[in-house]
């Protein structure tokens, strides 16, 4: 494929809007030809075919000069010289920003392990909360990939395949964008089952051909009543696609012999009263299908889509789904929150139905908001990207969005928070059901409530909405931290009655500013879950009335603020010692690893923040086993070896190796690993050792690429997991 002039979009984008900035578009044009010169597709095509493909594909959806320009620039600072700053020098803050937004999402491996993918899930959630043409330059991005995947190696067509079908077009398809959807689960299908995509083309050709163009015929009947009715209106029909046939034959279980409603037709009339008498003329020619009629006129969906839907049997019994809208209802159809920017005759189209994109991402991510657990947020957006909606009533008559399947807990939620977490039951029309009762369209739906009522856990299995799973497992957080503070007032009522203390609030507050834990309450809640020990807090306050114990606090207690059952180990590359600010970055298979607040390495971890961990030593003594290295240069005479050694072991600390990292005729350089308690023994046997005269320099010794033998560089791990405390 030849790569497209620049003739050819401008006079696409000039089509739908005259005025245009020309000049802007040839530039970028010019600018990312320039910056992708000698660059080449798996195809063997050139490079810069691709963005002006994508940018081909969204002015087809009249999308305004800036997205255009994007889309033509948008692999440019990823795979090019081109940097944020260059881009912004030249197009300006607000184009920049838009590529430098599509490279993040490019960058995002949302395909990789789930806890990954949940985690890159949420930044593709702040991304397109920033701006959301992002989203769309990405989406028209794999489209075009999806068009050209076969020049790919097999697994890695597989991979994009799987990707796109779980991802991208759910969330086309949840924007409004139904046509791409479309086509993204038909071109991933043909990747993913090939053979079951052309026993479905090899069968539609078959019934073509016995039937006749079953199409024509039924788009000429369907004039006929509009015309007879008086009303003016476009007959559009299509068979559905391959994808979408194979999916209902898997939910329905039917073979496609069985499979009726293959065809779908849509109706374009010219006002929302035209749509309802379509509507009563399309019914009165032909029986309509019970349970499968829709309004979303009246109930839009949040993405702006409006339209009537009814299933009828049409010719020979054959049923077929009739979408009914007016022109603008159909144009945001096609373009869903897209619609926004689309322009005519040189200016944004003012479609009344267009959702606002903030509001409609803000809605979006309100739902998900709540979820401090990447799974759990994965679940929740997976489940609002693949549903369909029921609708159903208060008994005031509001009417409440649902998924297909969700049940009264679910309903509850909806309505307030309060009202899910006191519900003690639920009625159906008027008769009393289970919780766990599916509800369906139409269905007034009644919530039982209780004073003193709590979530239980078995809502959780019970609930199928992200907003209630989230709202109840925040209840539940809620009520086990509720009795671990109880349960460890109770100790440490015990412990302080012990050494004739008592453990008031003041005395409580006190030990929690010395272990750094912000308030009473959460020094309770882990004395509770036995993540302290009620002496141990005793100890912070009165050390003198507790004995010592002699070894000190080991490993397994030293650090304070990790996820129950959390395993942790300290950094190679700074050893951080008890008395040092430390923070944990967590690790899938490996835990927690601690490292001191000022360790270089942490740089490399900046834009991963919920990989962070906020931790504190344990405020009592601990036992001397953290290693330590200090490099020393001695001088090169008798003894002085030995009497180094002597002073270490005066300060009660063990060498448990000791290297000769450089000798020379007068001095030698060595390197010493110690076993010590914490900040000050370092303190203690750094002083003494600086005093000895044959000592002609000491230091800390740390060794940044010693991260390295403790697991991938954050480039390499594609395993990793962010871990986030409870309570």
């Amino acid at each position: 494929m030849e790569i497209k002039p620049a003739d050819d979009l401008v006079t696409l984008v000039r089509a739908y809007n005259p005025r245009s900035n020309e000049a802007l578009i040839r530039d970028a044009y010019a600018f990312g030809m320039e910056m992708h010169e000698g660059q080449f597709r798996k195809s063997g095509e050139p490079y810069f075919t691709h963005p002006v493909e994508v940018a081909s594909i969204l002015a087809q959806q009249n999308l305004d000069d800036a997205t255009i320009v994007t889309a033509l620039l948008h692999d440019t600072i990823e795979d090019t010289k081109a940097s944020y700053q260059i881009v912004t020098e030249r197009f300006g803050s607000e184009i920049a920003e838009l590529v430098n937004g599509v490279t993040k999402l490019t960058n995002l491996q949302l395909s990789s392990t789930e806890t990954k993918q949940a985690e890159n899930f949420r930044k593709l959630f702040m991304a397109m909360s920033r701006d959301l043409r992002v989203l769309l330059v990405k989406l028209a991005d794999r489209l075009h990939n999806m068009r050209t995947i076969r020049s790919m190696r097999q697994e890695k067509q597989v991979q994009k395949a799987r990707e796109t079908m779980d991802i991208f077009a759910p969330l086309a398809g949840r924007m409004g964008m139904q046509w791409m959807r479309e086509e993204l689960e038909d071109l991933a299908f043909k990747v993913l089952n090939p053979d079951g995509r052309q026993s479905i083309m090899r069968r539609y050709l078959t019934l073509q051909a016995e039937a006749g163009d079953v199409i024509e015929r039924i788009t000429g009947d369907m004039r006929l009543e509009l015309k007879k009715a008086g009303i003016e209106g476009e007959v559009l029909g299509r068979a559905k696609r391959p994808y979408s046939i194979w999916r209902k034959m898997q939910e329905k279980d039917q073979g496609f012999s069985r499979l009726s409603d293959i065809y779908g037709f849509r109706i374009i009339v010219g006002s929302e009263d035209d749509c309802y008498r379509v509507l009563g003329a399309i019914h009165r020619r032909w029986r309509s299908v019970p349970g499968r009629f829709k309004d979303y006129i009246s109930q839009p969906k949040s993405n702006g889509y409006r339209s009537i839907h009814t299933t009828v049997s049409g010719r020979d019994g054959k049923r077929v789904e009739v979408q009914i809208r007016t022109r603008q209802m159909h144009e945001v159809a096609e373009s869903g929150v897209a619609a926004h920017w689309s322009y005519r005759d040189g200016q944004p189209a003012e479609n009344p139905f267009a959702v606002d994109p903030a509001r409609w991402i803000t809605t979006l991510s309100e739902q998900f908001q709540g979820e401090d657990d990447h799974e759990d947020f994965l679940e929740a957006v997976k489940l609002e990207m693949y549903s369909d909606k029921v609708f159903c009533f208060t008994p005031k008559g509001d009417v409440v969005k649902l998924p297909k399947g969700a049940t009264p807990i679910d309903f509850a939620y909806a309505i307030h928070t309060r009202i899910g977490s006191a519900c003690v039951g639920a009625k159906i029309d008027g008769m009393r059901v289970p919780l766990w009762t599916r509800v369906k369209n139409g269905q007034s739906v009644e919530i039982i409530t209780a004073e003193g009522q709590e979530p239980q856990a078995t809502w959780l299995d019970i609930a199928t909405t992200g907003k209630a799973k989230s709202a109840i497992r925040r209840a539940l957080r809620e009520v086990d931290r509720e009795r671990f503070i109880r349960l460890g007032r109770e100790l440490a009522r015990s412990a302080f009655d012990h050494v004739g203390k008592k453990a008031t609030d003041k005395a409580l507050d006190k030990a929690a500013e010395k272990m750094r834990l912000g308030h009473r309450d959460d020094l309770l809640a882990r004395l509770g879950s036995a993540e302290l020990g009620a002496t141990e807090v005793v100890q912070v306050l009165y050390p003198k009335l507790v004995p010592d114990d002699g070894e000190g606090i080991g490993r397994d207690r030293a650090v304070i603020g990790l996820p129950p059952d959390q395993d942790v180990q300290r950094a190679a590359c700074c050893q951080p010692l008890p008395g040092e600010r430390i923070v944990g970055i967590t690790w899938r298979g490996r835990g927690v690893v601690v490292h001191a607040i000022d360790c270089p390495v942490l740089g490399e971890y900046e834009d991963q923040p919920q990989r962070w961990l906020d931790l504190h030593w344990h405020g009592g003594k601990h036992a001397p086993v953290n290693t330590v290295s200090l490099e020393l240069t001695i001088g090169n005479d008798a003894g002085v070896l030995g009497r180094i050694c002597t002073l270490i072991g005066e300060q009660k600390a063990n060498i448990s190796d000791l290297k000769f990292i450089d000798k020379k005729p007068d001095f030698f350089r060595i390197l010493v690993d110690l076993e010590l308690r914490d900040a000050e023994h370092l303190h203690n046997v750094t002083s003494a050792l600086e005093a000895e005269s044959d000592v002609a320099a000491l230091s800390r010794y740390r060794n940044p690429s010693a991260a390295r033998s403790q697991g991938p560089a954050p480039a390499e791990m594609g395993e990793t997991v962010g871990l986030q405390t409870s309570g």
